[in-house]
Parts: structure tokens; C-alpha cells; sequence
């Protein structure tokens, strides 16, 4: 139970962050995964998490997901409280009713693409917004095939995953995601699984979500140059917390921590 207090939201004079981590922990046992993270993400703001094994990226983006619980701190989206729940002028844990009230604002892709194999590519997009959202199959068809042609995947709205190609599969699933209207798209390494002539297939289609929508992007990803182009701010974390971070331009072309350092050295050796 918290006092909300402790972790206050509003910051006077400016707007409230889309996305919001207020001293969030995480650890399993003895091993500390988040260290009191703090990390505020604008509406339409698009940030890139780069960083070594085991520095808390895809941890992030599984705690927004609410894939897990945190151990302390409190994650607010779009201005009110995700992990937690007001109660009697506190935060208590959330029940897991306001858990998927409150998912609903957010989509991801994970590195594995994790279609229903037994639907077809459009049957796949209009299964969440028909029995989660409540749309009609006509509704939803029209918002699937709008989706579909968006990720140039139209063609294929009758195929079924196994007779897709990876970099389909994952356009698929971004369509899929994107069919919920959420206010917040996560990217969990979307490329690393993927062939190298067909990850321009999807970075293309990720490209155009951040050229065109005025949604709020959180993409764990080890493409340094991808993350150079497409990033509005990219985050180094290392040992569970933001070691820097900055304009893309500004971390790549002139990082100021050794570690950043290192860790930029160690992956342009690499490629």
C-alpha cells in the first residue's frame, strides 16, 4: 500500500507523461532486474531501449504489459495509475479487473510473432477487438482490412500464419495489435527473429507508424541504426536502471558515460 503522495504524477507546468514509471523495482530473489527506475514517455513520443543482456529492457516492456508484477513503485498510463489502484486516498495492488481495463490502452509485439495458428491473417486481427472491444464482425472486418493494407498485407488476409513468411507474420501481428486502438505500442525486439532480407519488411511498416499516427512507441531493439532514424530518445540501461539518455544524435554521436561507450564500441565491432 502506498501513499500516493510518494509517488506523485503531476510535475507543475508540465503536460502529464503518456507513460510514466515512478521508482519502479523489480527483482527476482536476490537479483535486482529494475532499480527504482524513474522514466517518463511523452504522448507521440517515440523511445528506444538499447543496452547488454540482462539490463532490464524487455523487463520494461513486460511490466507495462503487466506480464509481471513490480516489487515497488507505481506505472501510470495516460495519467492514471496501471500497477496500482486508488482506495481510501492510498494505492493498493491492482485487482486484476482494473489490470485489463487499464491493458486495453496498450499493444505489443513480441520477437516471436504468436498468431493464432488455426485463424487466418484478418480472422487474427478481428478476434481482439470482437470479444475483448465488442465491435461487430462488420466493424471489425473494416478495421482489420483497413490495418492490413496499412502493413501491405491485404493480399494475404486469407492466409494462414504457416503459409506466411516471417516478416509477414510480424506485419500481421502489428496490424493485430494496432486493431485494438491502443494509445501506447510496444516493441519487443520485432526484428531479432527474422531473416536480414526481410527485417526492411517490418521496420518499413514501424517507419510509417511513427511518420503517420500520433502513438506513443516504446521499442527494445538491438538495430543501433534503426534506433539512430527512428527514435525521438533513446535510453542505455544498464544493471536495471538509465544509465543515459538523449536525442539519438546526441547519445550515438557523442555519448558521455564509459559504459554507453563501451557498449557502442562493443556493437559497431560487432556488426
Amino acid at each position: 500500500m502506498h501513499d500516493v503522495s510518494a509517488f506523485p504524477l503531476e510535475i507543475s507546468g508540465t503536460p502529464t507523461p503518456m507513460v510514466s514509471f515512478r521508482k519502479v523495482t523489480k527483482s527476482y530473489g536476490t537479483l535486482t532486474v529494475l532499480d527504482e527506475l524513474d522514466l517518463d514517455i511523452a504522448a507521440g513520443e517515440m523511445v528506444s531501449i538499447i543496452g547488454p543482456s540482462g539490463s532490464g529492457k524487455t523487463t520494461v516492456l513486460r511490466m507495462l504489459m503487466t506480464l509481471e508484477q513490480i516489487n515497488g513503485g507505481v506505472i501510470y498510463v495516460d495519467g492514471q495509475p496501471l500497477t496500482h489502484m486508488p482506495k481510501n486516498g492510498t494505492l493498493v495492488p491492482a485487482s486484476q479487473k482494473h489490470l485489463r481495463k487499464r491493458r486495453a490502452d496498450i499493444g505489443m509485439c513480441f520477437q516471436h510473432f504468436n498468431l493464432f495458428p488455426h485463424m487466418t491473417a484478418l480472422e487474427n486481427c478481428m478476434e481482439g477487438p470482437v470479444q475483448v472491444l465488442g465491435l461487430s464482425k462488420k466493424e471489425a472486418r473494416e478495421r482489420s482490412e483497413e490495418l492490413l493494407e496499412m502493413v501491405g498485407m491485404i493480399g494475404k488476409k486469407d492466409q494462414h500464419p504457416s503459409r506466411l513468411s516471417g516478416g509477414q507474420q510480424q506485419r500481421v501481428a502489428i496490424a493485430r495489435a494496432l486493431a485494438m486502438r491502443p494509445k501506447v505500442m510496444l516493441f519487443d525486439e520485432v526484428t531479432s527473429a527474422l531473416d536480414p532480407e526481410v527485417i526492411g519488411e517490418v521496420t518499413n511498416v514501424i517507419r510509417k507508424l511513427v511518420s503517420e499516427h500520433n502513438l506513443t512507441m516504446l521499442m527494445v531493439t538491438h538495430q543501433m541504426g534503426f534506433a539512430r532514424d527512428i527514435s525521438d530518445r533513446v535510453c542505455f540501461f544498464y544493471g536495471g536502471k538509465i544509465e543515459e539518455q538523449g536525442p539519438p544524435a546526441e547519445l550515438f554521436g557523442n555519448p558521455k558515460k564509459e559504459r554507453t561507450q563501451q557498449f557502442l564500441s562493443a556493437v559497431k565491432e560487432a556488426v
